[in-house]
């Protein structure tokens, strides 16, 4: 079953919202700073137990093993969690990050290599001393719980939930509501090469393997094979933003995905050779952007001569999918019904020369605090020969939240039936284009000039009212008129008595 967003719930929360509130009294209030200065002390202290780990499997096995702290066990998190406040200060702000910066190229650590420019911002001795033991009191509550690793996941979630501002690129955090249902659009595979060309913090990849996890347990988990690829060959991510970068590669492992290729990579240039090389692509990329034509890569233009990131993004995934790879992605509505020239082209392109699937049409409050963009998802399949015939459409009226910036809980959420529905087609050709999701034949949509919008599709249903004559009406009035003089002369009569 699949684990709810509330799993986080009583001392847990209660320990990470105390921890958040210690950055923020001390002087830490940006909660990117916030998150990334805990995912270093987490490192820190995973270091730790990762080297334990290892010197007691190598003293099982009779193999010999040289620890990463060789010589520098006073830089260990057991080592330093008592010490003075200005003894641990000095050593971590001193030691232990330089430290850190160093192991990628030593020891090839996986978590090592998103340490390389680590900056220590925790400004005083007290703070760092209250914020270790907070940390080692969240640690002690985890390890008793018998879903630890999937709780350390879920409280990672929880602290990539406080980012409510938006970037600077236009990013923002996707719901794990919708990014779930688009996981399940997909139909994921124990043997897919699954991309997010625009990763943030990892959100797409951790649901993809959550879901793997649910459905595939056994195939994956027990086939030696298959867990060397979920683990080191499954998941890609790219960015542009190195404290992304660092959230998205924590994310993905404290998730239990142990070596996922999370990289800076600039998706849109020439840095990006990527082609033909993965199974599925699920993305939320950046709207807002406007690129130079000099620093995207040609192949792309080809395709659809833009600035615009969210078209060169559509072209990207063509490129970087296999024939008969997958795309889930969620657009602004404005790639759907935009009237130039590169709108038209990426869409016809999608339409006559892959398999255009669906368009789920989202209400515009969903990525609300965030941002009131009208968005939709678009799923689509690589042919590079065709293949479309009847598209789905679907009108979402409820993600299951309300839609303002509070962002409510709900009873109610047509993300089941999304998926459901989508899953049995065949069931929707009888449907009316009336009715909340239909099936539009490719022949109307290339005569609508490759137009995507819902709203060109659907029908209104108009019920006929009937009213009366307005003779009627009069006589009604009359009558109501006569019954007010005759209530006003009563009136009069008593007062006069």
């Amino acid at each position: 079953m699949k684990r709810n967003d509330d799993v986080i719930t009583g001392e847990l929360k209660n320990k990470v919202d105390r921890i958040w509130e210690m950055f923020w009294t001390g002087g830490i209030t940006n909660p990117l700073d916030v998150i990334e200065q805990i995912t270093y002390l987490m490192f820190i202290r995973d270091l730790d137990e990762m080297d334990n780990a290892r010197k007691k499997d190598s003293v099982m096995l009779g193999l010999p093993y040289e620890s990463i702290f060789n010589g520098k066990e006073h830089l260990k998190w057991s080592s330093l969690r008592d010490k003075p406040a200005n003894f641990l200060y000095q050593s971590m702000q001193g030691e232990v990050f330089p430290f850190i910066k160093t192991l990628h190229a030593d020891n090839g650590s996986t978590y090592a290599k998103y340490m390389d420019d680590a900056i220590f911002k925790i400004p005083t001795p007290q703070l760092l001393e209250k914020i270790v033991t907070a940390l080692d009191e969240l640690y002690t509550l985890v390890e008793k719980h018998p879903d630890r690793k999937d709780v350390r996941g879920d409280i990672y979630e929880y602290m990539l939930s406080k980012l409510t501002t938006a970037g600077t690129n236009g990013q923002f955090r996707t719901p794990r509501h919708i990014i779930r249902m688009m996981v399940e659009l997909l139909d994921l595979q124990p043997e897919d090469v699954i991309c997010d060309p625009a990763c943030g913090t990892s959100g797409f990849l951790v649901a993809a393997g959550e879901y793997l996890k649910e459905k595939y347990l056994e195939e994956i988990f027990y086939n030696e094979d298959a867990k060397a690829h979920y683990d080191n060959t499954m998941f890609t991510g790219y960015d542009m933003d190195r404290t992304m970068l660092r959230i998205g590669a924590m994310n993905t492992m404290t998730h239990g995905i142990e070596n996922p290729h999370i990289v800076y990579r600039d998706s849109l240039s020439d840095q990006n050779p990527d082609s033909n090389v993965y199974t599925k692509v699920l993305a939320n990329p950046p709207f807002k952007g406007s690129l130079d034509y000099d620093i995207v890569s040609t192949n792309l233009i080809k395709v659809t001569k833009t600035k615009k990131t969210e078209l060169l993004f559509l072209a990207l995934f063509l490129r970087m999918l296999k024939n008969g790879g997958r795309c889930a992605s969620i657009v602004p509505d404005g790639v759907l019904f935009g009237s130039s020239k590169a709108h038209v082209d990426i869409r016809k392109e999608i339409v006559e020369n892959q398999r255009l699937e669906a368009i789920i049409s989202m209400p515009s409050g969903v990525f609300k605090p965030y941002a009131g963009v009208s968005t939709a998802v678009i799923v689509f399949t690589k042919t590079g020969a065709g293949g479309t015939g009847d598209v789905w459409f679907y009108d979402m009226k409820s993600d299951g939240y309300s839609l303002d910036d509070k962002r409510t809980a709900l009873d109610n959420s047509d993300i089941p039936d999304i998926v459901k529905r989508f899953k049995n087609l065949a069931a929707e050709k009888s449907r009316e284009r009336t009715e909340q999701s239909f099936l539009v034949p490719k022949a109307d949509i290339v005569a609508n000039g490759y137009d995507l919008s819902i709203n060109k599709y659907k029908k209104s249903d108009y019920v006929e009212e009937s009213y009366p004559h307005p003779r009627e009406i009069l006589a009604e009035i009359n009558a109501l008129e006569t019954e007010i003089q005759d209530g006003l002369k009563e009136l009069e009569a008593l007062l006069d008595g």
